[in-house]
C-alpha cells in the first residue's frame, strides 16, 4: 500500500466511524489526496496525515450541510 492509497483509505474510515456517508466520505478523501499532492511539508513532524485529515474533515462537514449525516 502506497502513501496515497492509505490516506484514501483511512480518512474514507475514519470519516465513516464519525457518521458522514460515504458519498461524502469519498469525495472528502479525494480532497485529502489533493492536499497530500500539493503538500511539500506537514504542519509538525509526522502529521501529514493528520493535515490530510482535517482537510478532509472541514471539506465533510462544509458541503454535509454541517450536520454528520
Amino acid at each position: 500500500m502506497n502513501a496515497e492509497q492509505f490516506i484514501e483509505k483511512n480518512v474514507q474510515a475514519e470519516l465513516k466511524k464519525l457518521g458522514f456517508s460515504l458519498s461524502i466520505a469519498q469525495m472528502a478523501s479525494n480532497m485529502a489526496l489533493d492536499h497530500y499532492r500539493k503538500s511539500s511539508q506537514a504542519s509538525r513532524k509526522g502529521g501529514l496525515f493528520d493535515d490530510c485529515l482535517n482537510v478532509a474533515k472541514a471539506w465533510a462537514i462544509k458541503y454535509s450541510g454541517g450536520k454528520k449525516k
